[in-house]
C-alpha cells in the first residue's frame, strides 16, 4: 500500500501548481537569490532555471515539487502587490537582435504544453505550423532569457522569412540530459537528434534556421549550429582538440563521427571537420542541403576578436552571434573568412540570364562582380613564392622597382626640444580606417593590361612604376591654388610604409600616385599594369559594415550626432555598458581588416613549396591589387589629415602606426590640440566622431614616459603609437 501512496504522491508532485514565469522571477529576486543559488539548491543547471523563469521550459519531477515548494514559501514572504498575468498569457517584447528573423508563435516542443488527443503533433514535429482552426495553442513568450534584459535596447525586427523564422543560428547545448537549441530572441527549441548526422537533418528539416540572401542573384545563408562543450560530449566529439589535431585544423579522417556522416551520405569540405565544419550533400536543383558547425571549445571564436564569447552561456552566445549575423552576415568561419565571404554575398559572381527563345534561363556573369574564375595578378603584385616568380633566383631580394609594397604606416621620429617641454603625448585613432579607405574606391575587376610609358590616369586602377623622389613635402598644395610650407623632416613620406623618402622608381597603387599629383607635382610612369574593367566593388561591403558598426555603437550609447566633448564622454567606458555588444564591435572591426587581408592570403602549410600554387590562388577573390589599393588609400587618407593639421597648427605627429597618430600636447585630451572653431573641425583634418574615417581618443601618456621607454630600450625611434593606449612596453615588443 505504501508503494501506491508513493506513486500517488509522485503523480501529484508532477503537477504541482506553479506561478506564471514573471512571478517566479519576481519572487526569486525579491529574496535576493541568484539563478546560480537556485540551480545549486535544486541540483540543475543555471540555464534550466533561467528557462523556467522565461516560460520556455517547465520543470519536471522531482525538481518540480521542490521548485513549487520554494516559490510557495517565497510567495508567503513577498505577496504580489499587483495582479500578474496568467501563465498562458504571452508577454510581448521586441527581440533584441535587429533585422533577425523573429521567433514564430508556434509552440516549441520543450514547452511541454502540446495538447493531447488526435489533433496533437508528435514532439519531434512541434516546429511545424499548426493547421488553421486546429486545437488552440497556448501562446509562447518571446522574452529574451538574458540575465540583464533591462540593459538591452530593443530594436524593431524586420518581417521574418517564414523559412528562417527561428533566426540564422542556434547554440546547441545539453541541460539535464536534454538537448536544447538556443536561438535569437530568447527562443529555445527541443532537439531530438541523437547524433551529428541527425542534428544536421533536424537543422535542415525542422530547425527553420538560416538567413535570406543579401543580394538578388545570391544564395541564402546556410544555418549555423554552435556546439557547446556539453553538446560535443553528447554527440561523441572531443571537447578540445589534441596538439596534432590543432596543427592539422581538423579531426582525423578515421574519427567515428566522420564515419557516421559518411554512412549517412553527408560530405565535408576540403578543410574537413574542424572548428568551422561545413557538412553538405550535393544540391538538388536550387535546393541546398548544407549546415555549418561552429565549435568554440576548438578555438573557433578567436579570443583576439571575440574575447570571451566562447565561454558565455548559450543564451548570451546566441544573442551575440545573432546580432553579428543580423548586422553583418551569418559567420562563415573566422572574421577574416566572413569578411571575404561578405564581398561575394553582396556581389555574387553569376546571375540568371533573360529567358532564351525556349523560355529557359542560363547562368551568366554578374556585372560588377569579380566573376567565377580567378585572374592572374601582375608580376609586381605577386608576393614572394608566387608561381609567376618561379624563375627568380632562390634567395633573390626584390627591390621597390620590382615589387609593389603598399602597407600601413609604421613610422616614428625623435621628439623636438619644443615637444619635450610639453607634458603629454596623446594618441588619436581613425575609426574603421580600412573600411573608410574602401569607401568609393574604384578597383579592378578583371585581369591587368601591361602598358609602357603610360599617361597617368587617377581614375584608372592599377600598379604604376614611377619615380616620386622629387616630391618635396616642405612645400605642398593643400587646396586649390593654395600652397603651404612645412617642415618635411617632421613628416613621414606618404609613399612608403616606414615613412622614408623614396630614392628612385618604385611600384605604387593608383591612390598613392594620385596623391603625388594632388600635392602639386607631375608624375611620369615608366610602365604600368592597369585594369580597364573596373568598378566600385567594395561600396556595398563598406556600407553594410559601416551600418553594422554604427548601429552597434549607438546601442552602446555612442551616436553619430554627438558634439566632440559628448563623443569623448560617451566613449569613456562604453564597453562596460554591454560587454556582449562590445564584442560585436570588435568582431566587426576584425571583419574589415581580416577581409582586406584575405585578398592576398599567403600559403598555409599543406606541403607548399616556393614557386608552386597554393589553394587561395584558385579563388576569384584572391586579389592582391585590391588589397594594395585599399591600404594605399588608407595610408594616403591619414597623411592628408596630417598635412592639413600641420599646415594649420604647426603641429606634427611624433609617431604613426597604421590608423593611430601620436602628438605632443599641452593637455591630456584630443581637444587640447585638435583645432575646433565654434564647434567645427578643421576642414580635411582630424575630426572627433564615431563615423568611419573620424577619430577617437586612443590613449594619453606623459612625454617623460615616452622618452623613458626609448632610453630604457635604447631605441630613439621606438614607435610610441604601439604602446600609447596603456603604456605597457615589454622586451619582446622591442626585440630585445
Amino acid at each position: 500500500m505504501s508503494e501506491l501512496f508513493d506513486a500517488v504522491d509522485a503523480l501529484i508532485a508532477s503537477r504541482s501548481p506553479l506561478p506564471p514565469p514573471a512571478e517566479r522571477k519576481r519572487l526569486r529576486q525579491a529574496h535576493g537569490l541568484t539563478l546560480d543559488e537556485v540551480a545549486a539548491a535544486l541540483q540543475v543547471r543555471r540555464a534550466t532555471v533561467s528557462g523556467w523563469e522565461a516560460g520556455k521550459t517547465e520543470p519536471r519531477p522531482p525538481e518540480r515539487d521542490a521548485y513549487a515548494r520554494m516559490l510557495k514559501q517565497l510567495a508567503q514572504l513577498y505577496p504580489a502587490v499587483a495582479p500578474v498575468p496568467p501563465a498562458d498569457t504571452a508577454i510581448p517584447e521586441t527581440p533584441t537582435v535587429p533585422a533577425a528573423p523573429a521567433p514564430s508563435a508556434v509552440e516549441p516542443a520543450q514547452a511541454r504544453t502540446t495538447p493531447t488527443g488526435p489533433a496533437a503533433e508528435p514532439a519531434n514535429t512541434a516546429l511545424r505550423p499548426a493547421a488553421p482552426a486546429a486545437v488552440p495553442r497556448p501562446a509562447v513568450t518571446t522574452r529574451p532569457m538574458s540575465r540583464r534584459p533591462a540593459a538591452k535596447k530593443a530594436v524593431p525586427a524586420s518581417t521574418p522569412d517564414p523559412r528562417f523564422e527561428n533566426g540564422p543560428l542556434a547554440v546547441v547545448d545539453v541541460a539535464d540530459g536534454q538537448v536544447l537549441a538556443y536561438c535569437v530572441g530568447g527562443l529555445v527549441l527541443d532537439v531530438p537528434a541523437k547524433s551529428i548526422s541527425a542534428l544536421v537533418e533536424w537543422t535542415l528539416r525542422e530547425g527553420r534556421l538560416g538567413q535570406p540572401k543579401l543580394s538578388g542573384p545570391g544564395k541564402d545563408a546556410d544555418p549555423l549550429a554552435v556546439l557547446t562543450e556539453a553538446a560535443c560530449e553528447h554527440y561523441g566529439l572531443p571537447v578540445t582538440l589534441t596538439q596534432q589535431e590543432r596543427l592539422a585544423g581538423r579531426l582525423p579522417e578515421g574519427h567515428k563521427v566522420i564515419k557516421q556522416l559518411t554512412r549517412a551520405d553527408w560530405q565535408l569540405t576540403k578543410r574537413g571537420f574542424g572548428p568551422w565544419a561545413r557538412i553538405y550533400r550535393s544540391a538538388q536543383g536550387s535546393e541546398r542541403a548544407c549546415v555549418q558547425l561552429c565549435i568554440p571549445s576548438w578555438d573557433a571564436l578567436d579570443t583576439r576578436h571575440w574575447a570571451n564569447a566562447g565561454q558565455l552561456p548559450p543564451v548570451d552566445l546566441a544573442r551575440l552571434l545573432g546580432t553579428y549575423a543580423a548586422r553583418v552576415m551569418t559567420p562563415r568561419g573566422s572574421t577574416a573568412v566572413t569578411g571575404l565571404e561578405l564581398m561575394t554575398a553582396l556581389h555574387p559572381p553569376t546571375r540568371a540570364s533573360e529567358p532564351d527563345a525556349t523560355g529557359k534561363r542560363h547562368s551568366e556573369h554578374n556585372p560588377g562582380s569579380l566573376g567565377k574564375d580567378p585572374v592572374d595578378c601582375a608580376p609586381c603584385e605577386a608576393p614572394d613564392g608566387h608561381p609567376l616568380l618561379a624563375d627568380l633566383p632562390r634567395f633573390h631580394h626584390r627591390t621597390p622597382a620590382e615589387v609593389l609594397v603598399e602597407e600601413a604606416y609604421d613610422w616614428a621620429r625623435p621628439l623636438t626640444d619644443a615637444e619635450c617641454l610639453r607634458p603629454h603625448l596623446v594618441g588619436i585613432d581613425v575609426n574603421m580606417a580600412f573600411a573608410a579607405g574602401a569607401s568609393g574606391l574604384t578597383v579592378g575587376l578583371g585581369a591587368p593590361t601591361h602598358v609602357k610609358n603610360p599617361v597617368f590616369d587617377p581614375k584608372l586602377p592599377g600598379s604604376w612604376l614611377v619615380d616620386l623622389s622629387h616630391v618635396d613635402l616642405s612645400r605642398v598644395k593643400v587646396a586649390k591654388d593654395k600652397w603651404a610650407d612645412l617642415d618635411a623632416g617632421l613628416l613621414p613620406s606618404p609613399f612608403t610604409p616606414k615613412g622614408e623618402r623614396p630614392t628612385g622608381a618604385a611600384w605604387y597603387a593608383t591612390p598613392t600616385v594620385a596623391y603625388a599629383v594632388e600635392l602639386g607635382y607631375d608624375v611620369a610612369p615608366v610602365e604600368a599594369y592597369v585594369r580597364h574593367d573596373n568598378g566600385r566593388y567594395l561600396d556595398a561591403w563598406y556600407n553594410r559594415l559601416r551600418d553594422a558598426y554604427l548601429a552597434t555603437m549607438a546601442d552602446l550609447g555612442v551616436h553619430a550626432d554627438l558634439s566632440p566633448a559628448e563623443f569623448l564622454a560617451a566613449m569613456d567606458g562604453y564597453r562596460q555598458r554591454d560587454p556582449q555588444l562590445a564584442i560585436v564591435v570588435s568582431a566587426i572591426k576584425a571583419t574589415v581588416k581580416g577581409g582586406i587581408g584575405k585578398l592576398r592570403e599567403r600559403p598555409r602549410g599543406e606541403g607548399w613549396k616556393p614557386g608552386q600554387p597554393w589553394r587561395a590562388l584558385a579563388r576569384p577573390t584572391w586579389r592582391p591589387d585590391i588589397r594594395a589599393a585599399v591600404i594605399s588609400r588608407t595610408r594616403i587618407n591619414m597623411h592628408r589629415k596630417i598635412v592639413k593639421h600641420a599646415a594649420f597648427t604647426g603641429q606634427y605627429p611624433v609617431a604613426v602606426l597604421s590608423d593611430c597618430a601620436v602628438y605632443a600636447s599641452d593637455g591630456p585630451s584630443p581637444l587640447d590640440f585638435l583645432p575646433y572653431r565654434d564647434g567645427k573641425p578643421l576642414p580635411g583634418g582630424f575630426k572627433l566622431g564615431v563615423n568611419p574615417g573620424l577619430v577617437k581618443w586612443e590613449g594619453t601618456q606623459s612625454v617623460l614616459w615616452g622618452e623613458g621607454v626609448r632610453e630604457q630600450f635604447n631605441a630613439p625611434e621606438l614607435n610610441l603609437a604601439r604602446y600609447i593606449k596603456d603604456g605597457t612596453v615589454t622586451d619582446q615588443d622591442t626585440g630585445e
